[in-house]
């Protein structure tokens, strides 16, 4: 009997009361048969569990013993178990490991972890599309968690990499790595066409911060693709909500820009945009709460489209 497959077993009875065979089974990824000798071993070890015939019937704990095996205190417990993902986990082959960890964060909380899960959920993925998981994730994570050497095709090359992190952005992982010139950079897990995890470690940088590193990334990555500069007075409405109709690092880039207000409180900004095509229609989001004074096809088309929008909107024009 594996000590660790002991622990959970016993960790899932003290945090769930009752557990059937076939239960403990499917949390266990075991067999039934394994886990009823898992129950005799225990009990031969001196543990109060017993089972219990019928219906509602299962393994139990004699009520009132407790472990004492997380050497966790309860705050700590408290917001450790919070951090749980168990999709993203599961995907890098790490479910039972995860299993393991929070049966031990349960048992030092007691019964709270149900009341930290019902107050807290990280749900990753973006709206209106499904998160795939990466068919290479899993060695991927391997890499990343075991400081080994990952070889593998990306853009059409093999390449050497040395993965220092694993990051999921709205249901996209990426893997920040160091490359042969020694410069960090961030790869999509999707885009490997193959991942070969060696023997071969590397030594890992200790002064490496990964969010760190991820926020600067993102920036950098953002403003890489904010090519075309825009001229654009704006409303105190505009300048209020230019966090929501906007992506962060433009909307932050254009309110740097922003002289001082108006009589009416308007201010002028440089808004940065993609392209002159996406620019269009992010500056048709503020409709009268923004006005573009330069360059004059960016202003010439949103004025068209502000007239034929007044002309939908006439009084005399016909409905259905």
């Amino acid at each position: 009997m594996r000590a660790s497959r002991a622990i959970a077993l016993l960790l899932l009875l003290q945090s769930r009361r009752a557990m059937t065979a076939a239960e403990l089974a499917a949390e266990l990824d075991v067999s039934e048969r394994t886990v009823q000798r898992d129950v005799a071993a225990l009990s031969e070890a001196g543990v109060p569990v017993y089972a219990e015939r019928g219906r509602a019937g299962g393994y139990r704990l004699v009520d009132g013993y407790r472990t004492r095996l997380t050497g966790l205190e309860r705050p700590e417990a408290e917001v450790l178990f919070l951090a749980g993902l168990p999709g993203p986990l599961r995907d890098m082959g790490l479910a039972g490991q995860a299993l393991a960890a929070r049966l031990k964060v349960a048992a030092a909380l007691g019964d709270a972890p149900a009341a930290a899960t019902q107050r807290f959920h990280l749900d990753a993925p973006a709206w209106f599309r499904e998160a795939d998981t990466p068919p290479l994730l899993g060695a991927v994570s391997r890499a990343v968690w075991e400081d080994r050497v990952l070889r593998g095709g990306y853009g059409g090359r093999e390449r050497r990499l040395e993965p220092y992190g694993l990051v999921l952005k709205a249901g996209q992982w990426y893997v920040a790595a160091r490359g042969p010139s020694g410069r960090m950079a961030s790869y999509r897990v999707d885009r490997f066409t193959s991942a070969e995890v060696g023997g071969e470690k590397f030594a890992r940088d200790p002064e490496f911060d990964l969010p760190g590193y991820w926020e600067e990334a993102s920036r950098d990555f953002a403003r890489s693709m904010l090519r075309e500069k825009a001229r654009v007075r704006l409303s105190p409405i505009a300048v209020a909500h230019l966090a929501v109709l906007l992506e962060a690092t433009a909307a932050a880039d254009a309110l740097a820009t922003a002289g001082e207000p108006d009589a009416e409180g308007w201010v002028t900004v440089t808004l940065p945009v993609e392209s002159w095509e996406i620019g269009y229609f992010e500056i048709l989001r503020f409709g009268p709460e923004a006005e573009v004074l330069d360059p004059p096809h960016l202003r010439d088309r949103v004025a068209e489209a502000t007239r034929r929008a007044a002309a939908l909107y006439a009084d005399d024009h016909p409905t259905a």
